[in-house]
Formats: C-alpha cells, sequence, structure tokens
C-alpha cells in the first residue's frame, strides 16, 4: 500500500468544494425525480447529463424496458419507465470499473416531503439528499479527481445512472448486467449509515401479486353461487405468511390485498402483493415450489381461478472472498484519510445485488452518510460529500496505480468491443 502523499495534489482539488457540493445538491434535491413522474426524471436526466458531462466521456441516453404490474383489478399492465443516463470513458483501459447510482426517489410528485431544512450545520433534510443525489455528487467529483491525474489514462469507467431502482429496476437491470459483465469490479453509491458503516452482504429479494378470482353474487339470495375470492385469498395470505423462518433468513411480508366491495357482495375478486427476502440462493426454487403448493389447491377448487405473477429480481449478495478483499483495500484506503471503514450484514437491496450477480465485486454503499432514508426525515451529512468523495477518488487512483490489486482479481487485458 502506497503512502497517501503519493495522491496528495489530485485529492487537493476537493479540499474547498464543499460549498459547491452543497449548493449542487440542494439544486437537485428541488427536482421531484420520483419513481413515477416521468417529467421529474426528465428534468433531473437533463440536469445530470450537463453535470456528469464535463467528463468529457461519451453520453448517452438509454430507454428502459417498461415495468410490467398488475392493476388493483388483476390486469397486467406495462407501465412506462423513466430513460438511464450512460456515460463512457476510455472503455480500453487495462482497469474497468462500473460505477452506478439511480436518479429516482421514492417521493412522487403529490408527497408532501418536497422542500428542505438544515438540521443543523451539517445535516440537510432533503428528499433524495442521501438517496441519492449526494451519492450522484460523490462520483461525480471522484470522477473529476480521476480526470485530473497523471494515472488517469490506466482507469476506464462506465457509469449508469437508472431512473427505476426505488422500484426494483425492472426497466434497466439488463443494462446492469451487461455493463457489470464489461467491468472487472463495481462501486455503487447508495448511502451509508450514519456513522459511516457501509453495508456488507444483502439479502435477495422477490416481490409477487397472487390474483384470485372467484364468483361474485348476492351475499343473502345467492350465497351459495358466489365463490368467495378473499376468503380464498386469506387462507393463502395465512399459509404463505407461515414461510418466514422455514429457511434461515427467509421473511416475507405481506403488504396489501385489494378486493371486495359492499357487504351484501360475494367478492369474486383478490389481489395479494407479497415480499420476500433471502440469504441463500438455492431458496428461491424452494420457496417457488412453496407457492405453488399454495396456489394449486386453489386452482382445484371448482369455480376459483389463482395465477402468481412476480418473482425474484434482486439476487442475495454473499460476502465472497473477492468481495472481502476489496471491502479490506477500501478499509486501508480509508485508514490513510483517517476514517475507520466498517460494515455489516443488511437485509435491503439495491442495485449492487444485480451487480453481484454478474460475478463482479461490488461495494455499494459508497455514497454520503445519512439517515432516515425513505421518510421525510432523510437527511445526508454534508461534511461527508468531500470525505466519501476523497475515499473513492483515492481508492480509485491507487487501483490504477497499480498500488491495489484489481478487486476480484481481473486481468488487464484489453475487453473485447
Amino acid at each position: 500500500m502506497s503512502n497517501i502523499n503519493k495522491f496528495a495534489g489530485n485529492l487537493g482539488y476537493l479540499d474547498d468544494k464543499r460549498a459547491e457540493m452543497t449548493a449542487t445538491l440542494r439544486a437537485w434535491c428541488a427536482i421531484n425525480s420520483g419513481s413515477g413522474n416521468l417529467e421529474g426524471l426528465k428534468r433531473m436526466h437533463a440536469v445530470l447529463g450537463d453535470a456528469f458531462g464535463g467528463l468529457d466521456a461519451d453520453v448517452e441516453t438509454v430507454a428502459s424496458k417498461p415495468h410490467q404490474i398488475v392493476t388493483n383489478e388483476g390486469a397486467a399492465e406495462a407501465k412506462p419507465i423513466g430513460d438511464m443516463l450512460r456515460l463512457v470513458k476510455r472503455p480500453q483501459a487495462p482497469v474497468r470499473v462500473l460505477l452506478a447510482g439511480h436518479m429516482d426517489t421514492v417521493f412522487a410528485a403529490d408527497h408532501p416531503f418536497q422542500g428542505e431544512k438544515f438540521l443543523d450545520d451539517d445535516r440537510l433534510n432533503a428528499p433524495g439528499a442521501a438517496d441519492m443525489k449526494g451519492g450522484l455528487l460523490v462520483m461525480l467529483y471522484a470522477l473529476k479527481v480521476i480526470e485530473q491525474s497523471e494515472f488517469a489514462d490506466k482507469i476506464g469507467y462506465e457509469v449508469l445512472i437508472n431512473a427505476d431502482e426505488e422500484i426494483g429496476s425492472h426497466g434497466s437491470a439488463h443494462m446492469l448486467e451487461a455493463a457489470a459483465k464489461r467491468a472487472q469490479f463495481a462501486c455503487v453509491y447508495e448511502p451509508a449509515l450514519a456513522d459511516g458503516t457501509l453495508a456488507g452482504a444483502r439479502k435477495g429479494s422477490g416481490n409477487f401479486a397472487a390474483v384470485i378470482r372467484g364468483k361474485s353474487a348476492h351475499a343473502g339470495r345467492e350465497h351459495h353461487l358466489g365463490r368467495n375470492a378473499l376468503a380464498a385469498a386469506a387462507e393463502f395470505i395465512t399459509g404463505v405468511d407461515k414461510l418466514t423462518g422455514a429457511r434461515e433468513g427467509l421473511t416475507v411480508n405481506v403488504a396489501r390485498v385489494d378486493g371486495g366491495g359492499p357487504n351484501n357482495v360475494v367478492p369474486g375478486l383478490a389481489v395479494v402483493r407479497f415480499n420476500v427476502r433471502l440469504e441463500q440462493p438455492g431458496d428461491a426454487d424452494w420457496f417457488m415450489a412453496q407457492l405453488s403448493s399454495l396456489i394449486d389447491p386453489i386452482n382445484s377448487r371448482e369455480g376459483y381461478e389463482a395465477e402468481l405473477t412476480g418473482g425474484f429480481t434482486r439476487p442475495p449478495k454473499p460476502m465472497t472472498p473477492a468481495l472481502k478483499a476489496f471491502f479490506d483495500a477500501l478499509k486501508a484506503t480509508g485508514a490513510e484519510l483517517g476514517l475507520d471503514i466498517a460494515w455489516q450484514p443488511t437485509g435491503g437491496c439495491c442495485d449492487g445485488n444485480n451487480i453481484a450477480a454478474a460475478g463482479i465485486p461490488v461495494i455499494d454503499t459508497l455514497g454520503v452518510r445519512g439517515a432516515n432514508i425513505h421518510s421525510a426525515q432523510e437527511y445526508a451529512q454534508l461534511d461527508s460529500l468531500v470525505e466519501r468523495a476523497k475515499l473513492s477518488a483515492l481508492l480509485l487512483l491507487k487501483i490504477a496505480a497499480g498500488d491495489i490489486a484489481i478487486p476480484g482479481g481481473g486481468d488487464t487485458k484489453e475487453p473485447s468491443r
């Protein structure tokens, strides 16, 4: 491991950037870019295109695939997704890294949380401040450092910023997988915890909807002719809920039931939505078999139909030896900056899950320190903007300079075009 003085001149670029980065973060957070706000995402896309365009990379807009959803009426519907922003610089360099992030937030255009508030001199409470507009700034400024370095020609990068991470990256997962296969390792800029702790291993996740159809009838005069879809759904819910803990680390959360109507009508439709988290990739097949054992009996009843939609879109991200070595290198790099880098497993998911499944090591919480994400109390710690940009920049500089081995043992042969 080299001495930090070797890169001090490069990192010095960031020393006076806090005010500039804070002003940019406030401007970005003022743009509502909820996952379903296509106009807001279009504005955010343009702003990010201008900002990242300063890196003099090849920049393009990539259309996302539509998101297939199930309506409350049980119908399949294709929902449009915001476009992705893609940048490529020096794709034939011996070191190749994928940097990923998302421009969407969980706050819709009509959500009451739209403004900003300074909780103190260091904490900005604003939608997306931590998750992850602050992270996108960290990524951008780290790359600015790289571009001014004498080691820039040694490292190439691909940046993917999607617009549907908060709803599962259904429209962009194919791009993440393809980009991961062109890279040797990856960095994702989700927020770290307020104390700086990063996410290590992550559980996988699946989202499902069970559409159960019965037969409506008058609850008094012709109750015997009806087939109660809600009653069948209740049996299904009881069965699927009991799967929690049937495999170590596996949890099921039944989140919503749609259906029913007036008290005097036998309900003919129910839609059950649920989420599954699991630690082991092999548990996905086991779980699907269990779902079949719950759905099939409903279909075998006269007058009932049951259909399962959805699937596992975030594979588990285990702590592999290659990922552990990557974290160790980051920890040593952080120590040179006076940072104590720690990590812990989490049940949360992100695009890091999908990237890891493509076969490369990925650290996916390299963004700002912050807390209370996905709530109106979300905040980013402003002193971490420069801090985390320096951490990423130093890590990438050391890999480019050969002071740190390429994570995952990637070769330095030129990739195929």
